[in-house]
């Protein structure tokens, strides 16, 4: 395999050589390789082909553009961290090849091993730079086999020359690409950032999931004991602010609590402070409504917060529309991380219980209790198998019906959205999947990618 990738990385950078097949992502064209399996996501389009008889498969991925520097090497450096790390537990160092320049555009290009369950693979990156873009394409293959058409894909590959809107000016160091603002927190998953194509990026912390834009940063807190409870909104604002707010800042002012009366009251707490990490003054809101959890949203200034989210906080009283909420609640949708192949083990359950008290129409009188419980779990063992079990009581109390229905066989991750499982019910089973993030656990989401029937499993 070795001197398959040698051959491979010296001549499969770019050329400018389209043809009626080409199809567009962001500011790459490309060709797809006929007979793979594509799936496309906000921040890329991949490619997979397995021999499941041999086990053997190969996984390309192209990833959306990201700002650069005019240092290419430095751009393959951190992608290699931020990309390829993230991705797979790669050996050594990347043995680098030699750089190929065309046309405005530098392709750096290495290589290194990596073990996963077992199976030993290559990890492979090519980085192009140019324009103040940079564009990372990242190899995966445990066999020479696909070598031909990885070859001919990347040959395929040509970029968009586009001006970067965020020039270096804007890195903390000139000599280092912006890949990623914030370091994110290791929590043994493989994805730990995402980057959405409305220009939100998230990363995992040890207490929130932190999600910036610019000079904006929205902080999605996790659960914590104390900060909910019932409680009239002021005391309950103030009560959460004090635990998780206060104690990353100093010199707070015109603080103010306000709500709105509505079936889902949302609670906002608001102030002016110094922020104790770096001594910058900022702008604080502080949110809450329904089941979002405590956000944070912190800005240089109101006026930054009223151009992103389009309402005054310090207008809002409890008569006021709660439509205008809708711009801070949607964060919550930005706890969202990819899955993997190796993120799938030991055991994940999912829990549910409803109960109805009936009453008679006629005389009011009780009528006796109905129970809904149901308790779902996911086994996950070496080798891409798994064992699957659901168990479900329903009825009226004193007269309630049992249901057990269990499989096994092998799963297999489609793509950085997707799992399917080879028998749930007697049939193979396609999710769309993501993980959302709690302290020190995280949420697998699973829906039926036909009928759209969710399932939350949590380790």
């Amino acid at each position: 395999m070795k001197s398959l990738f040698f051959l491979l990385i010296s001549v499969c950078c770019w050329t400018q050589n389209l043809n009626a097949q080409s199809e567009t992502f962001d500011i790459s064209n490309y060709t797809a390789p006929k007979g793979w399996k594509k799936a496309k996501t906000e921040s890329s389009v991949q490619f997979t082909k397995e021999d499941a008889a041999k086990g053997t498969y190969c996984i390309i991925t192209l990833l959306k553009s990201v700002p650069g520097t005019a240092n290419a090497k430095d751009n393959f450096d951190a992608a290699w961290e931020a990309v390829v790390k993230e991705m797979v537990p790669v050996k050594t160092a990347p043995e680098m090849q030699p750089a190929v320049k065309e046309d405005g555009w530098e392709a750096q290009s290495g290589y290194s091993t990596f073990t996963k369950e077992d199976i030993a693979g290559v990890a492979m990156l090519v980085t192009t730079s140019g324009f103040g873009q940079m564009v990372n394409i990242v190899v995966l293959t445990n066999s020479d086999t696909y070598g031909d058409e990885v070859t001919n894909f990347l040959g395929s590959v040509s970029f968009i020359k586009k001006e970067n809107a965020i020039n270096n000016k804007q890195t903390p160091n000139n000599n280092k690409p912006v890949v990623q603002t914030t370091i994110a927190k290791k929590d043994g998953f493989a994805f730990t950032t995402t980057n959405f194509d409305d220009g939100w990026n998230s990363t995992v912390q040890e207490d929130w999931v932190e999600v910036t834009k610019g000079n904006i940063k929205v902080l999605i807190h996790y659960p914590r004991e104390g900060t909910i409870f019932p409680a009239d909104p002021e005391p309950l604002t103030n009560a959460a602010w004090n635990i998780l707010v206060a104690p990353r800042y100093s010199n707070l002012k015109n603080y103010k609590t306000t709500y709105i009366t509505t079936y889902n009251r949302p609670y906002l707490g608001m102030g002016y402070a110094t922020e104790n990490s770096s001594g910058k003054n900022k702008y604080i809101v502080f949110f809450r409504q329904g089941q979002t959890g405590w956000i944070e949203f912190i800005t240089p200034d109101k006026n930054t917060f009223i151009q992103q989210f389009k309402f005054d906080p310090e207008t809002i009283r409890w008569d006021s529309e709660s439509e205008l909420m809708n711009n801070l609640s949607v964060m919550t949708n930005y706890n969202k991380f990819a899955i993997a192949q190796a993120d799938f083990k030991g055991s994940w359950t999912s829990d549910f219980t409803g109960i109805q008290q009936m009453y008679s129409v006629y005389t009011g009188e009780y009528a006796g209790m109905n129970m809904n419980q149901s308790s779902q779990t996911f086994e996950f063992g070496a080798g891409n198998t798994y064992k699957w079990n659901l168990v479900a009581v329903n009825g009226m109390v004193g007269n309630m019906k049992y249901a057990q229905v269990k499989s096994a066989g092998k799963f297999s991750v489609l793509n950085n959205w997707q799992v399917q499982f080879s028998d749930i019910e007697g049939k193979p089973q396609k999710y769309d999947a993501y993980f959302s993030c709690i302290k020190g656990a995280r949420i697998l989401w699973l829906q039926d990618a036909v009928y759209k029937l969710t399932v939350i499993v949590v380790r």
